[in-house]
């Protein structure tokens, strides 16, 4: 466990890290950690499933890459811009993203938590719709 006056990531700089690392700069997409593996794959590194696996945990614990969880039970992962609090505005359809803010929820929540004795409240929200693109498509 870290603490606040000495953080220090959970993840060594290994070549397999530094791999991950490239995928996930290169896109602005959330990708599951297969995709992620068969990108470090076509790169001509050999690395295994499971290695993408902790790596990708281990950067959403130390707080370098965001999780998106779908209806359908997969994990998505992506380094995101917004390095504070955030939330995410994803199209059902394509997956686009959008980053939010959302002061009024982060307000909502912590009274919430205050209501029934709760501290250091924190949460997750991901909303989800069709982008401008997709419903002019029909989709």
């Amino acid at each position: 466990m870290s603490s606040a006056s000495s953080p220090r990531p959970r993840t060594r700089n290994t070549w397999q890290k530094q791999a991950i690392d490239a995928i996930l700069d290169q896109s602005t997409d959330f990708l599951s950690a297969q995709q992620v593996h068969q990108s470090v794959a076509e790169s001509g590194r050999t690395v295994s499933l499971a290695t993408v696996y902790r790596v990708l945990q281990a950067q959403v614990e130390d707080g370098v890459v965001d999780i998106l969880a779908l209806d359908d039970g997969q994990t998505l992962f992506r380094k995101c811009v917004s390095t504070g609090h955030h939330h995410h505005l994803v199209c059902r359809n394509c997956r686009a993203t959008q980053e939010i803010e959302a002061p009024k929820i982060e307000q909502w929540a912590n009274h919430v938590g205050a209501e029934f004795g709760y501290t250091d409240v924190n949460h997750t929200l991901e909303i989800y719709g069709l982008c401008p693109q997709c419903a002019q498509a029909g989709a």
